[in-house]
């Protein structure tokens, strides 16, 4: 799992990965990814190579070699965006039944972002009953699910349950931001347009005003009413 966090306008949030996913194009579009990985992962990518994507240090226990104690709280908090790719059936069947035994189970459970779960596995494994219930489980929580593709897989048999491309991670993510911005940032909300000058008293008899006419309160209302209607 790998938070991230943007400082690009366009893009300005921060996501959580898991594992060997690149990072690369959150970074290329502004974003800070933090890595968090599960032990079991590190024996198919290092750590190292991790850090020099995401250009931070990578996390996979809740105790540091110097003592220090990695804060689950703090990453799930820092995070505008949680991904978890690739997700295990092992990994998916913790997160949906509350298994906390990792620091990224419990950084997903301390989260409070959107959650984007890609899963990963064989074919067999993806198409098993527990996985599709587990599945669907998580996105009953909100979750935002990537679906397996198809293709060779690591037991060399051929069929769905590789991890989507990054390319199409990275799309879903980029989509979600962009439908946020345009559709979101006013759902739910009442809006107030004033027209006209201001006036602002002093006292009982005086008042500080300006000449505006008011016009640009039309445009925006315009604007609105077309949300509205979307």
């Amino acid at each position: 799992m790998f938070p991230v966090k943007n400082t690009d306008r366009r893009f300005r949030r921060n996501c959580s990965l898991q594992n060997s996913f690149s990072d690369k194009g959150f970074c290329e579009k502004g974003a800070e990814v933090q890595v968090i990985m599960t032990p079991d992962s590190e024996h198919f990518v290092t750590k190292l190579s991790l850090s020099t994507l995401s250009k931070k240090p990578v996390y996979s226990d809740f105790y540091g070699d110097n003592g220090t104690w990695n804060s689950h709280v703090e990453l799930a908090l820092w995070a505008d965006v949680m991904i978890v790719a690739p997700c295990t059936a092992n990994t998916l069947s913790k997160m949906v039944h509350g298994a906390c035994d990792n620091l990224v189970i419990a950084t997903y459970m301390s989260a409070k972002c959107p959650v984007f779960i890609a899963p990963a596995m064989d074919l067999d494994m993806y198409a098993h009953p527990s996985t599709k219930k587990n599945l669907e489980l998580a996105a009953s929580f909100g979750h935002i699910i990537i679906p397996a593709e198809s293709g060779e897989l690591a037991s060399g048999l051929i069929g769905q349950g590789r991890m989507a491309e990054p390319t199409t991670i990275f799309a879903t993510v980029e989509r979600f931001f962009a439908e946020s911005v345009q559709t979101r940032s006013l759902e739910g909300k009442t809006v107030l347009i004033t027209a006209g000058p201001t006036y602002e008293a002093i006292d009982p008899v005086r008042f500080i005003g300006n000449y505006s006419s008011g016009k640009w309160a039309f445009p925006l209302l315009k604007r609105l009413q077309r949300e509205e209607q979307r």
